[in-house]
């Protein structure tokens, strides 16, 4: 939600300056099903139930949580186009076409900065996406129902960029495709908080929950370290890199943690917020000097273009 509270208006709340109708968010009775998927969703990402109140006598479904279906949208559609484009649907990074896309990042198109970002729209192949894409989906659309898609999306795309950049500094020949290091941040933020705030998290069978989100995490993790070090179908070009998986757990242990665990505060009011922020602007110059200077001083014998 766009509106955060302030200090003072949580003070107030916490004061009884406002009432909030009802003892507890569960002994509310006839709702209806959109009331009670957001109530569902109030106690599966807040860990206060003086906000789990609030967010559920606030949430108007105005506006929906378009960011995540959006992007999500359009990763299908991609992956649809380019199945039917290379006759294939598992495994597409045999195809040799399938680096040609204006999409993927190369090493060696580095210079278009887009590919920094646009590869999140490729995937290997519809275990690549379908991973992806449940975990986008099953916790992303939930926390942008509570936070908003301006947070949300910046540690979204906070993420997606830290795991290319993070390829091209420690992975320097290998292409990147996938939405890991977006999906990563956000599943990695969530899972952080609900460790931190364990005993006020109320969602039911939590540790059953963290269990399979992190089993998804490490079938997807080890299936790109499979596929990377597995030998590529048509040398000397290896197979995409696993690296952006990790430059997205780091984003959402360090900016997504601080911005969902300030449900209630502006994010510029917190000091913690900007040492992050600050540390990661840092990583980001620091990658794009590296990325200009870097190749050509190590003399990285990198694979031809595609």
């Amino acid at each position: 939600m766009s509106n955060k509270r302030s200090n003072s208006f949580r003070r107030a709340i916490l004061q009884g300056s406002r009432q909030l109708k009802g003892c507890s968010l569960r002994d509310e009775v006839g709702l209806g099903l959109s009331q009670q998927l957001v109530r569902h969703i109030a106690y599966e990402t807040l860990p206060r139930e003086v906000d789990r109140k609030w967010y559920f006598d606030s949430y108007t479904y105005c506006p929906p949580p378009w960011l995540i279906l959006t992007i999500t949208i359009a990763e299908v559609v991609v992956f649809m186009y380019y199945g039917f484009q290379l006759d294939r649907l598992v495994l597409q990074v045999s195809s040799p076409s399938f680096l040609k896309s204006h999409l993927p990042y190369h090493p060696q198109l580095r210079a278009q900065a887009w590919r920094y970002l646009s590869y999140i729209f490729m995937h290997t192949g519809i275990e690549h996406l379908g991973l992806n894409m449940a975990m986008q989906l099953l916790v992303g659309v939930p926390l942008e129902m509570v936070h908003g898609a301006l947070r949300i999306g910046l540690v979204y795309v906070c993420g997606v960029l830290a795991g290319s950049l993070a390829v091209s500094v420690t992975d320097m020949t290998a292409p990147v495709v996938g939405s890991s290091g977006g999906v990563y941040a956000l599943v990695s933020a969530h899972l952080a908080n609900v460790v931190m705030n364990w005993s006020g998290m109320k969602c039911q069978f939590k540790l059953f929950r963290m269990a399979m989100a992190l089993v998804c995490m490490s079938v997807e993790f080890g299936r790109a370290v499979w596929l990377r070090f597995y030998p590529p179908a048509f040398p000397p070009c290896p197979n995409p890199s696993f690296v952006a998986h990790l430059g997205g757990v780091v984003v959402g242990l360090t900016l997504g943690v601080v911005v969902l665990q300030n449900y209630e505060q502006r994010l510029q009011e917190q000091s913690l917020f900007w040492i992050f922020f600050c540390v990661y602007t840092l990583f980001v110059l620091c990658a794009v000097f590296w990325n200009i200077f870097a190749y050509s001083l190590l003399d990285v014998r990198l694979p031809p273009p595609p």
